[in-house]
């Protein structure tokens, strides 16, 4: 299994805000301390402002901040979101001609078990989880 590239970022963007609890942040400023593109960042804080996880302040000296608290944010719910709708497996989609083999196939069973494990081991942690220690993390993101 693995997730995909937006998910991690939206777990990222999450991060640097959960540190930075007391003022805005910048996507330049994230993107910067992670090294990674502006352009994707932009995409996922579109969905998170969207979504209401984040708000986002327009104009001179706006930015972004946690809508929320930390503890209160579950990961297996931003992972979902995140990771959209899609089937994890074409068997899955709903289209009768997907896969020959599915009324007889056990694997889509086995599939969905697992992911429904890796899920629920997600909702047992919130985002406050992941910045307990929040010195090294702070160290290493904003020596950049």
């Amino acid at each position: 299994m693995k997730l995909t590239i937006f998910s991690d970022y939206t777990l990222r963007v999450l991060m640097f805000l959960a540190l930075n609890r007391d003022r805005l942040a910048t996507i330049p400023e994230i993107a910067a301390a992670y090294g990674i593109s502006e352009n994707h960042l932009m995409k996922v804080v579109h969905q998170l402002a969207r979504s209401g996880v984040i708000e986002s302040v327009r104009g001179k000296g706006g930015g972004i901040r946690l809508a929320g608290e930390p503890e209160s944010i579950r990961l297996g719910q931003i992972v979902r979101v995140s990771e959209g709708n899609a089937p994890i497996v074409e068997c899955l989609s709903g289209d009768a001609g997907a896969c020959r083999i599915a009324p007889a196939c056990r694997l889509s069973a086995v599939l969905v078990r697992a992911f429904d494990a890796l899920y629920a081991t997600l909702d047992d942690y919130t985002l406050a989880d992941l910045v307990r220690a929040p010195r090294g993390l702070k160290a290493l993101l904003l020596r950049s």
